[in-house]
């Protein structure tokens, strides 16, 4: 994003459309002094969504180095983690197939 194109943005632009985060949220969290990707991720949540950050994390390091004058070769990336999935309390409890063997019981006629 070179500096003309952030001239021509809204203030209410979206930069990341998974955590619905603004220019503006961006820029007021730069001149609060934040001035590293992780800063503002952990602030703002942006490039934390379904994404990852594949869509915004070059509109944020853009706008980073517009305003703080920082290179974006130089910038260091944030920490990646994967994606968070659901996954049953039973296998938190140590239960994982239980609820199995049960159906299974019932299918022959058996009690619990």
């Amino acid at each position: 994003m070179s500096n003309q194109m952030s001239n021509r943005m809204s203030n209410q632009t979206i930069i990341c459309r998974c955590e619905d985060v603004t220019l503006e949220e961006i820029q007021n969290l730069i001149a609060e002094g934040l001035t590293t990707i992780d800063e503002i991720k952990r602030l703002s949540r942006c490039g934390m969504g379904p994404c990852q950050g594949r869509n915004c994390r070059p509109l944020l390091m853009n706008e980073l180095a517009r305003a703080t004058g920082q290179d974006v070769r130089e910038m260091k990336m944030p920490a990646f983690r994967p994606p968070t999935k659901p996954i049953k309390l039973g296998i938190l409890l140590g239960q994982a197939g239980r609820e199995e063997n049960c159906q299974e019981r019932a299918d022959r006629g058996e009690g619990s």
